[in-house]
């Protein structure tokens, strides 16, 4: 930075040139005398990779190039039999090419795999190429429709982004869209326009999921509420009905998501087939294969995934096979009421994934993010949900993932959001916070800090995308003292980076664990810690040590500390650890350049080693921010779990190319800022930082940022530096919020005015307009008990929410009581009358549904509540009370009734979201009903005027 406080560097590139010096070790390639570039600067614009190639100045490097694009492009356009010489000669080759040379796509056709439409995003065995980058897809669930106010999904997409997350995975709600047949609405909030420009400005991937059938707690499982009742076929397989009512909801998809695909520049690069289903039955594979077709002969040329819930293989081979199998896993179940019971980790994923589809990387299209609370008199609401799934779960069953070779994850949910108006089915309520990441009211919480710090690790980890699972503790390819300990070795074959993830062996358990792990390096094998008595694992808790780390030009030789940040910010090498304070921790590397600050107290000690690497030693204790060394050319900071939370790097555009927001595709510039409760990004603009973010309190500003940065803004308005604490590579100064919320004082309510909701009870009213409830068939296959008619929902464009029946009979004295079966799924309640006198209430009580996949031998059972029944439907008798009656006249039995929501699909058995929401069963002790009306939603599902 240059500023009076600030040392007046010359301007420095802030491009992220790892390795880049001579000496490097990573990718040599038969000894050849070039300097292998880190794959992120395979960049998208070309003054970056100009930037890169004047950096070589080495004729060495020249020659071995030119040689290597002499035989790429010759062995390209010449047939030959293949080379293992070759073969790696143009590995090495293609990350030199920039994507945007007409070379590039000929070069990794050959290295990677695709789908045959695009070469945009390609995959091996390791992970996804996205426009030539190795990318660890980074990602969060977050739905639209239960945020329905466009404007604030920037707000979400922010978040997601400055938590090192690179992705977010979107359901879109057919029932939404396409209300009616014909209809297909993509109006207001419906639109998915503003979440693509949004996506774009943050630089967020999006993985589109449309379904048509998505789960996810919706009614029908988002299904349109009128194919549940107009099909006739079996949902959800390749029934000819069932085919064409979906036929214009997803051709509508196609239309809005074309011209947003990353093939036009735009974020989508994937969308999946329907949801968590199987391949086995009948016409269930041949609907996969047609929603493919129907993507595939349109202008989608992105992946096609699929999310198995459970280790099942479906669609890896065979009929409706996709591009990436994904498995889908909620290993902690849904108990909020017991948030402190665990269930152990799960052991067998990469096994599984190696058993499965070892050609692609282990995608987890849903990981859990969160839990959903059911309804009950003993559900505990969404913060037990929290603490279930809170920070230590992420650490302990995240990083299980991590140690699977998972490249792909996706968290369920990130923000949850609320589910509007009649969006839930049966067995939950409004609420969808899921105890996730962002809170239903978008603040953050405890979980978000945890996968921040998880995931500017993984943003800063380019090492880590491509990794070998070498072994564990119980092959013996991890070896510590202690055997509550078990660990899991990843070493990346390129740049012999090693990863041992460790956790305790009964990942359940509470106790702290000490222990020493032998580890391999680059000096040879090492038994760790050398100084501090131990590594410490607090109870549910994992760590990631990792051994031959580069950063810059710079290089850790270990760490036991966890790595938040590490990369280059202008021309210093920027490496931020953190630690438990009640813990020890210990960090080896080469410290280079004249420290111009270094902390060296009693809790922090520096040991020079044999091989000249210094190691540094972290005592219990230390808390907040500790500067170990700042010198021109490197910046090691360290600090507890708790400040590591408080620090923030956004990504900063390089230019105005349509990627210049995505990380390692369009950028690789990033500064560091500490303090602000929210730091929603950060642009340069000639020698100005500008910063915009949150903020609930006043708070010290620390920035770390390039050295010709000569002032900072936040939200618009200058930032002073504080001479006592900026140093030439970190600015401090403070920041407040400029705005205050005043107390508001309610107006006096007065007149009140009411009116009857429910006239229908009245003798002078009318139903004539009323819809005649009069069908004796239905598509619905739960018939009627018994009754002359089908007096189902549905059946009369009635789908959700208050339904209203009116039975008419003339009474001749004998009836003393009628028999009604009501169906309105769970916790329903349905109140009952005749004429105007109020009979009784009937209750659908609740107690915890499961999920059945008997094909899997799988059963989640979510039990937030100890209700004794289940009962979606009722069937009482209601008694006639004295006088209640007009004999000789025309009297009414009028029902009010919930529908709470239709089903979702019962593991393979697909027409259970046909629910017969209504009235199962209708007698008289004595005669018969002449005729019955039924009233909902106003225009039910066709021509209904409230559009929200």
């Amino acid at each position: 930075m240059k500023s009076s406080a600030f040392a007046n560097t010359a301007s420095q590139s802030l491009s992220t040139k790892r390795g880049c010096k001579d000496g490097v070790e990573e990718g040599d390639f038969d000894n050849a005398s070039w300097i292998e570039l880190d794959p992120s600067l395979l960049a998208t614009n070309r003054h970056r990779c100009n930037t890169i190639m004047n950096d070589l100045g080495s004729v060495n490097i020249w020659i071995c190039l030119a040689l290597s694009m002499a035989c790429v492009l010759g062995s390209l356009r010449f047939l030959s039999p293949s080379l293992p010489w070759l073969d790696g000669l143009i590995h090495a080759t293609a990350r030199y090419l920039p994507v945007h040379d007409t070379r590039f796509s000929e070069v990794t056709t050959m290295l990677f795999e695709s789908n045959g439409r695009t070469d945009q995003v390609q995959w091996d065995k390791y992970s996804l190429i996205i426009r030539g980058q190795r990318v660890f897809l980074h990602s969060g669930e977050f739905h639209t429709f239960r945020l329905p106010v466009p404007s604030l999904w920037l707000d979400i997409l922010q978040k997601v982004k400055v938590a090192g997350l690179k992705a977010v995975s979107i359901y879109t709600h057919m029932g939404l869209i396409n209300p009616q047949p014909g209809v297909v609405d993509f109006d207001g909030f419906r639109d998915l326009q503003p979440l693509f420009d949004a996506a774009k400005q943050t630089g967020i991937w999006i993985i589109l999921r449309p379904g048509p059938y998505i789960n996810a707690e919706t009614t029908a499982g988002g299904l349109s509420h009128w194919i549940t009742s107009e099909v006739g076929g079996t949902l959800r397989t390749n029934a000819t009905d069932f085919r064409a009512a979906w036929h214009d909801y997803i051709q509508g998809i196609i239309k809005v998501t074309a011209s947003n695909q990353i093939t036009s520049g735009g974020p989508v690069i994937a969308i999946q087939i329907d949801n968590e289903y199987f391949q086995s039955r009948f016409g269930q594979a041949e609907y996969f294969a047609q929603l493919e077709e129907a993507y595939r002969n349109s202008g989608i040329n992105v992946l096609l995934t699929y999310n198995d819930p459970g280790e099942g293989r479906n669609f890896v081979n065979g009929t409706g096979a996709v591009d990436i199998y994904g498995l889908d896993s909620y290993p902690q179940g849904f108990d909020c009421s017991n948030p402190t019971d665990w269930a152990g980790v799960i052991t067998n994923y990469n096994n599984y994934h190696q058993n499965t589809n070892p050609r692609q990387p282990f995608y987890f299209p849903e990981f859990q993010g969160g839990s959903f609370n059911a309804w009950g008199p003993t559900a505990p609401g969404y913060e037990p949900c929290l603490k279930l799934t809170g920070p230590d779960f992420q650490s302990v069953f995240n990083l299980n993932l991590w140690a699977a070779n998972a490249k792909l994850i996706n968290y369920y949910m990130i923000y949850g959001g609320t589910s509007w108006g009649a969006i839930p089915f049966h067995g939950v309520y409004t609420s969808y916070d899921y105890g996730s990441a962002i809170a239903e009211s978008r603040s953050l919480t405890s979980k978000y800090h945890e996968l921040k710090r998880q995931g500017l690790f993984l943003r800063s980890s380019l090492s880590f995308y491509k990794t070998d699972y070498i072994g564990n503790t119980t092959t013996g390819a991890v070896s510590t003292n202690s055997s509550s300990v078990f660990g899991v070795h990843l070493h990346n074959p390129d740049v012999s980076t090693s990863f041992y993830i460790v956790r305790q062996n009964d990942s359940t358990a509470m106790n702290v664990v000490n222990f020493k792990i032998n580890v391999t390096t680059s000096v040879g094998n090492v038994q760790l810690p050398q100084i501090a008595s131990s590594v410490t694992l607090g109870g549910r808790q994992s760590k990631v040590i990792v051994t031959d780390y580069v950063f810059g030009a710079s290089k850790l030789l270990y760490t036991t500390a966890q790595i938040l940040f590490a990369g280059q910010i202008g021309s210093c090498d920027v490496l931020f650890l953190y630690g438990d304070t009640t813990q020890e921790h210990e960090t080896s590397l080469i410290l280079t350049g004249i420290s111009r600050t270094q902390t060296n107290g009693s809790a922090v000690s520096f040991t020079m080693s044999n091989s000249k690497e210094t190691i540094i030693n972290f005592l219990s204790g230390i808390e907040g921010l500790v500067i170990l060394h700042d010198s021109d050319t490197q910046l090691i900071m360290y600090g507890d779990k708790d400040t590591a939370a408080t620090f923030w790097a956004p990504v900063i555009s390089a230019d105005d190319t349509p990627f210049a927001n995505y990380w390692q595709v369009g950028t690789n510039i990033s500064v560091l800022i500490g303090g602000p409760y929210l730091c929603r990004n950060a642009n340069i603009s000639g020698s100005k930082l500008v910063l915009r973010g949150d903020l609930q309190t006043g708070v010290r500003l620390i920035v770390v940022a390039p050295d010709n940065i000569a002032s900072i803004t936040w939200n618009g308005y200058p930032v002073s530096a504080d001479a006592a604490f900026t140093t030439s590579s970190m600015f401090v100064g403070w920041i407040q919020p400029k705005t205050s919320v005043s107390f508001i004082l309610p107006p006096k309510l007065d007149n009140w005015k009411f009116a009857n909701s429910l006239p229908g009870i009245l003798e002078n009213f009318s139903d004539a307009s009323w819809t005649i409830a009069n069908h004796t068939t239905t598509n619905i296959p739960y018939k009627p008990y018994y009754g002359d008619r089908v007096l189902y929902g549905c059946d009369y464009k009635f789908c959700e929410n208050i339904v209203l029946w009116r039975g008419h009979f003339n009474a001749t004295g004998n009836e003393k009581s009628v028999n009604l079966s009501i169906n309105g799924g769970e916790a329903f309640a349905a109140s009952v009358w005749v004429n105007d006198v109020f009979l009784n209430t009937s209750y659908g009580k609740f107690m915890p549904f499961t999920y059945d996949f008997p094909l899997l031998g799988l059963i989640f059972r979510p039990s937030s509540t100890n209700n004794n029944n289940i009962i979606e439907e009722t069937d009482d008798i209601f008694i006639f009370p004295n006088g209640s009656l007009s004999v000789g006249k025309d009297n009414v039995i009028t029902i009010v009734q919930d529908n709470m929501g239709l089903n979702e699909t019962d593991g393979v058995v697909t027409d259970t979201s046909k629910s017969p929401r209504g009235i199962r069963g209708f007698q008289l002790n004595s005669g018969n009903f002449t005729k019955w009306k039924v009233q909902g939603k106003l225009g039910g599902y066709t021509d209904y005027p409230d559009k929200v």
